[in-house]
């Protein structure tokens, strides 16, 4: 273990943003699991006026030093749409969060999430959920199961050492997230199928592709769905409009008609299932960099991806038909619908579904009647300030 005193500042100009984006790919270079995002993402996360996030949330950017070497770095946050929702879903008043920890070992982490708690402490905060890195929606939770493989898009990689340092300064699991890993060449179940076929049946179920041409229409459709389907589940911070509009454009370029289903019922929407070409396939060998050609490599991938991995990161039925038999049966519709294209239009063979919580029976029931198999844990944690 490195020995000096460990000296933390406050993120301050651009030197400082630098190294702080900087720390990750070089603590996690040796790492074969670890998928550098772009630098320029990396910056735009942290930067106000580029994240909508920094609308609604107090950030506070932490370096770590011994002497004049970059050694730690923690965010600290205050989100404000998420301390006004009810405590029975995680947040709510007093809840503050830290995230995207970097540490070269455990005594930089220990000062590093320390300095971070005295910085919620002095905004009020009375306890922490963490990680979170900067979100709910963005990265969330410690990964603590399938450290052996890469992440797919959108989902963290992080070192088991930093759960046990965590662990060491007495952080309790709230709650555990699981991804789940299918075999999409494969049909589903009997009994699935003829829930399938029933529906297929069903004139007034439709299941349609959503429109590009109407790109900004349908990504408010959909979040209008997600905003109402998730309202009540645990850790949920509805999305504000200027994250709606931020989040279309960001998926934008990697969004496929035919991998984004619409269910609706006697011509209502009511259901959605997003699904992405893994773009961490054809980011990890970039290093983070799209020059001086990846560019051009990630160009013509966007044109037409081939991708062994789909990832559904987000999926929802209006509430008020959740407890229905019906729900099942629309999951499963817009499940079956893009396996069928992800493989013969894509190449896919595999898929992996989630974050889904470790409670959530509905989801959890979905998932297994489908065969698949719990790949990835990530865990958020609950400490009293």
């Amino acid at each position: 273990m490195a020995q000096g005193e460990i000296i933390i500042t406050p993120v301050s100009g651009k030197a400082d943003k630098k190294a702080f984006v900087d720390l990750a790919y070089r603590l996690n270079a040796d790492d074969p699991s670890w998928v550098p995002p772009l630098r320029m993402e990396a910056e735009e996360l942290i930067t106000p006026g580029k994240n909508p996030f920094f609308e609604h949330a107090d950030v506070q950017l932490l370096l770590a030093r011994r002497g004049s070497a970059v050694v730690g770095r923690i965010s600290a946050h205050i989100d404000r749409l998420a301390i006004a929702m009810d405590p029975s879903q995680g947040m709510g008043p007093g809840t503050g969060n830290w995230g995207l920890l970097e540490a070269e070992d455990e005594a930089v982490a220990q000062a590093l999430i320390g300095k971070a708690e005295d910085w919620l402490r002095a905004k009020g905060m009375t306890r922490v959920l963490a990680p979170l890195s900067m979100s709910i929606w963005e990265e969330p939770g410690q990964l603590v199961k399938g450290f052996d493989h890469p992440p797919t898009v959108m989902m963290g990689h992080q070192p088991k050492r930093y759960d046990d340092y965590i662990n060491a300064l007495g952080y309790q699991p709230a709650k555990t997230l699981n991804c789940f890993d299918l075999d999409i060449t494969n049909e589903f179940p009997p009994l699935i199928q003829r829930v399938i076929q029933s529906g297929e049946k069903n004139a007034k179920i439709r299941i349609r592709k959503v429109k590009k041409a109407k790109f900004e229409q349908e990504a408010a459709l959909i979040l209008d769905i997600l905003n109402d389907a998730w309202s009540d589940n645990w850790g949920f911070v509805p999305f504000s409009d200027a994250e709606i509009m931020y989040a279309g454009k960001k998926f934008k370029p990697i969004v496929r008609e035919d991998l984004i289903m619409i269910a609706e019922y006697e011509g209502e929407p009511v259901a959605f299932m997003m699904t992405l070409p893994d773009l961490n396939e054809v980011l990890k060998p970039m290093g983070g960099s799209l020059f001086p050609f990846n560019w051009a490599k990630l160009l013509l991938w966007l044109r037409n991806p081939k991708v062994r991995t789909m990832r559904v990161p987000l999926m929802g039925v209006r509430k008020r038909l959740q407890s229905s038999r019906l729900a099942s049966q629309l999951a499963f519709m817009m499940i079956e619908t893009i396996r069928r294209t992800s493989v013969s239009h894509y190449g896919s063979t595999r898929a992996e579904i989630g974050w889904i919580l470790d409670d959530n029976q509905g989801m959890n029931a979905i998932a297994e009647a489908i065969n698949s198999q719990i790949n990835k844990s990530y865990v958020i944690y609950d400490k009293a300030l």
